[in-house]
């Protein structure tokens, strides 16, 4: 099982990124899909979530507006696209596969997204 963040970097302030999350070694379709991210010194917090069927969306709500996730199942990849940066931002980015009902869960090993000028 593989879960491979990549697309952080430094950013502007006010700049854009997107992450993606290649999944591999698992069914990818049986798994909602979310984003964490945690800062120097702080808990690592759930950012933004997607679930398997149907594909709804939830989101931190300092992140509502900015941050939009979607997945592509035939590419079994997850995306967070990430616009308006702020430096609060600033985080190691995690991409999670969460089967609950099996109490099944995968972490990739994060990608690290600077906003600074």
């Amino acid at each position: 099982v593989q879960l491979v963040e990549s697309g952080g970097g430094l950013v502007q302030p006010g700049g854009s990124l997107r992450l993606s999350c290649a999944a591999s070694g698992f069914t990818f379709t049986w798994y909602d899909m979310r984003w964490y991210r945690q800062a120097p010194g702080k808990e690592r917090e759930l950012v933004a979530g997607i679930k398997r069927v149907g594909g709804s969306t939830n989101y931190a709500d300092s992140v509502k507006g900015r941050f939009t996730i979607s997945r592509d199942n035939a590419k079994n990849t997850v995306y967070l696209r990430m616009n308006s940066l702020k430096p609060e931002d600033t985080a190691v980015y995690y991409c999670n596969a969460d089967r609950s009902s099996d109490g099944i869960n995968y972490w990739g090993k994060g990608t690290l997204v600077t906003v600074s000028s």
